[in-house]
């Protein structure tokens, strides 16, 4: 497996590479995209290959992002523009290097953090004896059972941990508009009374002026 990223924004074009987990072709990474940047990967696959890209937005405003495949030879297989999360199977139709990107160019002040699992071909077969004309035994077919089993606990385990990432971002977001509001408030409350004082103290004023003028 050959994957490749690269930016188009300078020292914010290298990613934070967070998770990398590669078997039988496949990839899992979770990179932050800044405002107003492009981040894109290469991918080597032969002809025929399955493939499946699956992405989803972590964290970052609106939690969108847009997403572009393209072909060896520059076709775009797959595009999509302002998307949360997504996933696209496809079966390369020809060798060559394929690319595809996650791009924040829309947003002006709001980076984003965009996880990805990109899966080419699929898994060897747990035991050679799969591939033959003869049934498999009967621990044989239970072992079988059991790795389909955990890969799909695997898969469940991933999108579970990233919905708890986004609603952890989607909470302290909350918590610091509402410590901001909070504060707002205050502020306001404190000129308010403040305002209060002074205008009492010129009713006060005013009436002992009157007072002198009309006593002189």
């Amino acid at each position: 497996m050959l994957l490749r990223g690269y930016g188009t924004t300078g020292p914010w074009g290298w990613l934070t590479l967070l998770l990398v987990a590669c078997a039988a072709w496949a990839s899992e990474i979770t990179f932050e995209l800044p405002d107003n940047a492009k981040q894109c990967f290469y991918e080597e696959i032969v002809q025929s290959t399955k493939c499946t890209l699956e992405f989803q937005v972590i964290t970052g405003g609106h939690y969108d992002v847009d997403c572009q495949l393209e072909g060896p030879d520059g076709s775009v297989l797959y595009k999509e523009m302002k998307k949360q999360y997504d996933s696209f199977t496809f079966t390369a139709s020809r060798n060559g290097t394929y690319k595809f990107c996650f791009s924040n160019e829309f947003s002006t002040f709001t980076h984003k953090t965009v996880y990805f699992d990109f899966q080419v071909g699929e898994d060897p077969p747990l035991f050679p004896s799969e591939n033959r004309a003869t049934a498999l035994t009967q621990m044989e077919s239970a072992c079988v059972s059991i790795h389909e089993a955990l890969k799909s606990v695997i898969d469940y385990q991933t999108h579970f941990r990233l919905r708890e990432a986004q609603g952890r971002s989607r909470a302290e977001d909350l918590n610091t508009r509402v410590a901001y509001w909070s504060i707002g408030e205050a502020i306001i409350l404190l000129v308010v009374s403040i305002g209060q004082v002074f205008l009492l103290k010129s009713f006060f004023s005013d009436k002992r002026s009157t007072k002198t003028r009309v006593t002189s």
